[in-house]
C-alpha cells in the first residue's frame, strides 16, 4: 500500500503505558470558523478495513477506528491505543498477547469488547478480500481472548508484528455493525477512533467530527475536519490556489511544490522525512511478455531514474535503486550496482542471448497519484528510443486499477508505495514475498526463506546482511524495477496549525493534529 517514511528501531519485545499527551491546538473560536478543510488525490476503497490496503482508505482509518497499538508523532515505536498493555510471551516470538483497555466505546455508544477485537483479525482472514489487508496478517495463525486478554498466536516467529497490528490491518470494527463472511457496504463506518465519520460521499467529501467517546493514545482534543477527494493533482492545485481548501495534503503536482517560495505570503510548506516510493511492477504470469526474466532485465537496464526526477517531478523525488528506501536499515544500491547507467547495449545483449523477437510490446497500466501520465510518458519513451521495445500506456481508475493488478490484467503497472510501519519488512514481504500485495506472480524461496529470517529477529540492525541480500536477488530476478522515493509535503495556509505533524511515515494521517492559529 502505502508508505513507511523514518527508520526507527525496532522494539518487539514489550510495549508498556499510554501514548505522551499531545499540545492543546484548538482555540476557542475554532468552531465559529468551521471545519477545517483538507484535499487529497487518495482514493477510499472500501469504508470496511477487512476490503483496504491503500493510502486513502488507512488515512481515513487512522481517525475513525482504533487499533490496539499507534504511534504518536516522531517516534517509529508503537504504543498502547485500544490497549492497555502488550507484548511477547516466551522467546520464540509466536505468541504476543495485549490487555484492553478500559472503558473503550464505540462512536456510536456501544462498548468495546475482546471479542469485537478478536472478531475484527478473524474476519480479514475469513473474508480474504484481494484488495484487502490479508497479506500483512500472513503470520497470524489464531486469536483468542481470556477476560480482557487478547492472544494472538503466530505459525512463525514475526518480530513485526506489533508493528502490523499498528496499522489498519489491526483496525477494530464494532462485531454487530459488520457482517463476520462479507463486506460492510453502504456510507457509514463504525470505530472506536478519535474521530466519528459523520457523512461520506464517495470520491467526494468525508465530514469529520471529534468523537466524545475516544480514549486512548491521543490526548488532546482535535477539530472538525472536512476531507475533500479530488480526481486527480491537477483539480487539487486549482482548489489550493483558489484557497477553498486550507490544506493540500497527497499529492500535489510537482511544479508546485518545487515553485513554492518561503516569500509565498500566508502559505507553509512542511516537509516530512519520509520515504515514498514508486516502482515498476511485471505480470510474471504465463503468457506474460514479461515471464521471460532476460526482459525484465533488459527494461531495468535502460530505464533512467534521473530523468524522471529532473524532466517529471522536479527533483520533488530522489532515483530509487533499491527496494528499501535510504533512511531505513539494510538499504542498498543493488540495481545502481549492475547498472549505474542506461546500458541499451547491455539490454540488447540480455534479449539477443535469450533468443527474444524484438521489438517486445507490452502495456505500462497507471493510475493515481501526482504527474503519473509524464511519468508513463517519459518511460515510454525511454524504452522505445533503444528499439527494443514498443509500448502502451494505459490510464485506469484507482479501484478498478487494484483489481486489475490482482487477476493479471496488465503486463506492467506503475504503483506507489507508502509503507505501512517503520520497518524494512514493509518494503520486502509486502513486495516481494509470496503473499505480495501487488500480486505479480513472483515466488522466490530463497527470499522467502531471508525474509522469514528477517521476521525471526528482536535486533534489526542485525538482519542487515539478509536485506541486502533479498535485494541483491531482487535487482538479478527483476520482479520489479524501484524507480523513485520522496519524502512527504503539505501545503497550507499559515493560519493552520500541526500539518509538521500530519504524516511522518507511520502510515497515520493525524487530523486531530490540525487546530486554527
Amino acid at each position: 500500500m502505502r508508505g513507511v517514511r523514518a527508520g526507527a528501531a525496532l522494539v518487539a519485545a514489550v510495549v508498556l503505558g499510554s501514548g505522551a499527551a499531545g499540545c492543546e491546538l484548538m482555540s476557542p473560536g475554532d468552531d465559529d470558523q468551521g471545519p477545517i478543510s483538507i484535499g487529497t488525490t487518495d482514493t477510499v476503497t472500501t469504508l470496511d478495513p477487512a476490503g483496504a490496503y491503500d493510502a486513502g482508505s488507512w488515512a481515513l482509518f487512522s481517525n475513525v477506528y482504533q487499533s490496539l497499538l499507534t504511534y504518536t508523532p516522531g517516534t517509529g515505536v508503537p504504543v498502547p491505543d485500544a490497549a492497555s498493555r502488550c507484548g511477547f510471551r516466551g522467546g520464540d516470538l509466536r505468541t504476543y498477547a495485549c490487555e484492553l483497555r478500559e472503558g473503550l466505546k464505540f462512536g456510536n455508544g456501544r462498548e468495546v469488547t475482546v471479542k469485537d477485537v478478536q472478531f475484527s483479525f478473524e474476519r480479514i482472514k475469513r473474508i480474504k478480500s484481494p484488495q484487502g489487508p490479508l497479506s500483512l496478517l500472513d503470520t497470524l495463525q489464531s486469536v483468542t481472548t481470556e477476560d480482557r486478554t487478547i492472544t494472538f498466536q503466530l505459525r512463525v516467529p514475526d518480530a513485526t508484528f506489533p508493528f502490523k497490528i499498528a496499522t489498519g490491518a489491526g483496525a477494530i470494527v464494532d462485531s454487530s455493525r459488520y457482517p463476520a463472511d462479507r463486506l460492510r457496504t453502504g456510507a457509514e463506518a463504525d470505530g472506536s477512533g478519535p474521530y466519528r465519520l459523520e457523512s461520506y460521499r464517495p470520491k467526494a467529501i468525508a465530514e469529520l467530527r471529534p468523537s466524545k467517546n475516544y480514549q486512548g493514545a491521543v490526548k488532546h482534543k482535535g477539530g472538525a475536519v472536512s476531507v475533500h477527494y479530488y480526481r486527480d493533482a491537477a483539480a487539487m492545485s486549482r482548489a489550493w490556489k483558489e484557497r477553498s481548501i486550507d490544506v493540500a495534503g497527497r499529492l500535489m503536482p510537482p511544479a508546485d511544490i518545487a515553485g513554492h517560495s518561503l516569500s509565498d505570503s500566508g502559505v507553509k510548506l512542511m516537509e516530512s522525512t519520509g520515504s515514498e516510493t514508486r516502482s515498476l511492477f511485471f505480470n510474471l504470469r504465463d503468457g506474460s511478455p514479461f515471464e521471460q526474466q532476460p526482459v525484465r532485465q533488459a527494461v531495468a537496464a535502460v530505464i533512467d531514474r534521473e530523468a524522471l526526477a529532473r524532466d517529471v517531478h522536479r527533483r520533488t523525488v530522489e532515483p530509487l535503486y533499491s527496494l528499501i528506501p535510504q533512511g531505513l536499515t539494510g538499504h542498498s544500491t543493488a540495481f545502481f550496482d549492475l547498472h549505474p547507467q542506461p546500458d541499451p547495449e547491455a539490454a540488447r545483449t540480455l534479449l539477443r542471448r535469450a533468443g527474444i523477437t524484438t521489438p517486445v510490446r507490452f502495456t505500462i497500466a497507471f493510475s493515481q497519484g501526482a504527474a503519473t501520465q509524464e511519468e508513463a510518458a517519459l518511460l515510454k519513451k525511454q524504452l522505445e528510443a533503444t528499439g527494443l521495445f514498443e509500448v502502451a500506456t494505459q490510464y485506469v481508475e484507482w479501484t478498478e486499477f487494484q483489481k486489475g493488478y490482482a487477476r493479471g490484467a496488465y503486463d506492467a503497472y506503475c504503483v506507489g508505495w507508502l509503507a505501512d510501519f517503520p520497518d524494512p519488512d514493509n518494503f520486502t514481504a509486502p513486495l516481494v514475498g509470496r503473499s505480495s500485495s501487488f500480486r505479480s506472480g513472483y515466488d522466490n524461496p530463497r527470499v522467502e526463506e531471508l525474509i522469514r529470517a528477517t521476521q525471526g529477529s528482536y535486533q534489526r540492525s542485525r538482519v542487515t546482511k539478509d536485506f541486502r541480500a533479498i535485494q541483491e536477488i531482487i535487482a538479478r530476478d527483476v520482479p520489479v524495477v524501484p524507480l523513485w522515493q520522496k519524502k512527504d509535503y503539505v501545503l497550507s495556509s499559515s493560519s493552520v496549525s500541526g500539518t509538521q505533524y500530519l504524516s511522518d511515515g507511520t502510515g497515520l494521517w493525524r487530523l486531530w493534529e490540525l487546530g486554527r492559529i
